[in-house]
C-alpha cells in the first residue's frame, strides 16, 4: 500500500478527530460539521505532525537511493567473487565508478530532484532523473576510458543498470507523492481570513488547479459575510480560529484583505501569532489580476515533500530529530520493559486500579495526543482533566506513586508515546488540556503559551533541566517554562537534544524540592 496513502491514527485521540478511510471520515462528520462542507474536502485527514512525518519520507527514499545503488556498484565490481573481495580492487579498476555513483547522485540533489514539488509531472520528473543520472555517469565514462578503454564496455553495462535503477526508483517515489497530494495527505490545508473579492477569486482558481485545500474562510463582519464563498463555508470570526478545532489540520492561514486594510492585517497578525499554525499576508492590488492570483496560490501551494538545500533546514533537523526518537526511544523501550512491567506490578498491587494512567494533552500544532503513565494517584480521584495540579502532601497521591513522581518513573511509558511519533525523547513538556495556574487556565496567563506546540512535546526538555519542572503555581512559573521552551524551539539540535538527555539524569535526582 502506497505511503502516503490514508493514514489511520492508532490513538483514542482520533475518535473525534478526521481518519483517512471513507468510514472513518463519515463518522467524523457527524462530530466535526464544518469538515463535511465544501468542495475542499480531502480524501484523507491528516493533521499537521502527521503531514509533517510524510514530507520527512523523502529522506528514506534518498536513502534507499544510495543504498540500493552502493550494494548494485559494489556487486557488480566483485561479481562472481564474494563481496568480501572488494578490498582486492585496485584504485584504477574502483575509481571510475565511485565517481560516476557519487556525481550521479550529487547531480540527483543539486537538482531539487528529491523535492517532489507540487508542479512537477511524474514523466517529467523521470525525464530529469535519467538526465541527471546520466551526466553523472558520463564523468565516471570519461575517467574509465582514461585509465583503461578497455573496459569501457564493462562501464557501460553497469551504467545502464544504474540509470534504470534510479529512474525506475523515482518513478516509484514521485508516484507515491502525488498519490498522497491526490488524496489530500500532503496537499497543504489554508484557511482565509477575509470574506473578500480576493478570496473569491483565490478559490476559483484554486478549485481549478486543485493543488491546495482552502478548508474555510474567518471573517470578523460574520454578520454581513455570506454563509459561504464558492461552497467554502465562512466558519466564523478571526477570533474564533484561535480555539478552532480546526487549527491542528492547518498548514497556512492566509490574510485576504485589501491594501487599506494595512492597519487591520497587523492588528490580526499580532492577534494569530499566539497560534503555531504559518500566517501569509495576500495583499491584493486594487485591481487583482490572473497573474497576481497565480501568484498567491504558487505561494501557499508549493509545499514540496520536503527542501534538503536551504541553509535554515528545518525539514532535515526534523528528520534527524525523528530519526533520534526513533532510534534512541525504540532501544530504551525494549531494554527498560521488564522493568516497566516491575513498576506496573507494584502500581497494582500498591492501589487498587489500573496500573496506567491516560491523560489528553497538546501536542504538536495544538493537536490532542493521549499520554500514558504510570498511575500515581488513586483511582477514584484521578484528575482526567487535569485542572488541579499535584501540591506538596497531596492526599491523592499513592505511596508508590510519591516514590514514582520522585524520581520521574512515572514518564517511562511515555517512550511508547515517543515511538509512535506523538511525542518526541526532548522537546516542552506535555501539558493537560484546560490545565490550570490558580483559578486561571494557563494558556491565558501567556500570550505565546501556544508556541510550545510549534515542536512535538517531550519526555524531558530544556525547562525541565534548567528547574521549570512539575506543577505551576503561579503566571510567573508559567511565564518562565513557556519562555524556556521558546529558547528550546529556537536553539533545537540534534546535539542540544543530546546534551539535555545527558543531563536530564542527573539533574533529576538531585532534586529534593521540585513537585513532579
Amino acid at each position: 500500500m502506497s505511503m502516503f496513502m490514508k493514514v489511520r491514527v492508532g490513538d483514542e485521540t482520533q475518535n473525534e478527530s478526521v481518519h483517512s478511510t471513507m468510514a472513518e471520515s463519515n463518522a467524523l462528520d457527524a462530530s466535526v460539521p464544518h469538515m463535511r462542507r465544501g468542495p475542499f474536502r480531502p480524501d484523507a485527514w491528516v493533521n499537521a505532525r502527521q503531514r509533517n512525518a510524510l514530507r520527512l519520507r523523502t529522506f528514506y527514499y534518498r536513502g534507499l537511493d544510495v543504498a540500493l545503488t552502493a550494494l548494485l556498484t559494489v556487486g557488480w565490481l566483485t561479481y562472481p567473487q564474494a563481496i568480501s573481495s572488494i578490498g582486492q580492487l585496485t584504485i584504477t579498476q574502483a575509481a571510475p565508478y565511485a565517481i560516476g555513483w557519487l556525481c550521479a547522485l550529487w547531480l540527483l540533489i543539486s537538482a531539487n530532484l528529491y523535492n517532489f514539488a507540487a508542479a512537477s509531472r511524474i514523466w517529467h520528473h523521470a525525464i530529469l532523473t535519467a538526465l541527471m543520472t546520466a551526466l553523472g555517469l558520463l564523468a565516471g565514462l570519461i575517467l574509465q576510458v582514461i585509465t583503461s578503454p578497455s573496459s569501457s564496455s564493462d562501464y557501460l553495462l553497469w551504467a545502464g543498470f544504474m540509470l534504470v535503477a534510479l529512474t525506475v526508483l523515482h518513478l516509484i517515489w514521485a508516484s507515491v507523492a502525488a498519490r498522497g497530494r491526490k488524496n489530500g495527505a500532503l496537499t497543504p490545508n489554508i484557511v482565509l481570513v477575509g470574506a473578500t473579492q480576493y478570496a473569491e477569486l483565490l478559490i476559483t482558481q484554486a478549485l481549478e488547479r486543485r493543488d491546495v485545500n482552502i478548508l474555510g474562510i474567518f471573517d470578523d463582519r460574520a454578520e454581513r459575510s455570506p454563509a459561504s464563498i464558492c461552497g467554502v463555508p465562512v466558519l466564523g470570526r478571526a477570533s474564533d480560529l484561535l480555539t478552532h478545532r480546526l487549527t491542528p489540520y492547518l498548514d497556512c492561514i492566509a490574510l485576504t484583505l485589501s491594501p487599506e486594510a494595512a492597519e487591520r492585517v497587523g492588528q490580526l497578525k499580532r492577534q494569530l501569532s499566539t497560534l503555531p499554525n504559518r500566517i501569509a499576508v495576500l495583499l491584493q492590488g486594487d485591481e487583482p489580476d490572473a497573474v497576481e492570483i497565480t501568484r498567491a496560490l504558487d505561494k501557499l501551494a508549493y509545499t514540496p515533500v520536503h527542501l534538503l538545500n536551504p541553509p535554515a533546514n528545518d525539514d532535515r533537523r526534523a528528520f534527524y530529530k525523528r530519526l533520534q526518537d526513533l532510534v534512541l526511544g525504540s532501544l530504551a523501550l525494549c531494554a527498560l520493559m521488564p522493568f516497566l512491567l516491575m513498576i506496573g506490578i507494584w502500581v497494582r498491587l500498591d492501589s487498587h486500579g489500573p496500573a496506567l494512567f491516560r491523560q489528553r494533552r497538546h501536542g504538536f500544532n495544538h493537536e490532542e495526543i493521549v499520554v500514558w503513565k504510570f498511575r500515581t494517584m488513586h483511582h477514584d480521584h484521578a484528575d482526567f482533566a487535569g485542572i488541579r495540579q499535584v501540591t506538596a502532601d497531596d492526599d491523592r497521591v499513592t505511596r508508590a506513586g510519591r516514590f514514582l513522581r520522585a524520581t520521574s518513573l512515572d514518564e517511562l511509558p511515555q517512550l511508547l508515546n515517543v515511538v509512535l511519533g506523538h511525542m518526541s525523547l526532548v522537546g516542552p513538556r506535555p501539558h493537560a488540556i484546560g490545565m490550570k495556574t490558580g483559578q486561571v487556565i494557563s494558556a491565558d496567563i501567556v500570550t505565546e503559551y501556544a508556541h510550545r506546540h510549534r515542536i512535538k512535546p517531550g519526555m524531558t526538555g530544556w525547562a525541565a533541566i534548567k528547574g521549570s519542572r512539575g506543577p505551576m503555581h503561579n503566571a510567573s512559573d508559567v511565564r518562565r517554562r513557556v519562555q524556556l521552551d521558546i529558547d528550546y524551539i529556537e536553539r533545537q539540535s540534534f546535539w542540544l537534544d543530546l546534551w539535555i538527555m545527558a543531563q536530564t539524569l542527573p539533574v533529576l535526582l538531585g532534586d529534593k524540592v521540585a513537585m513532579r
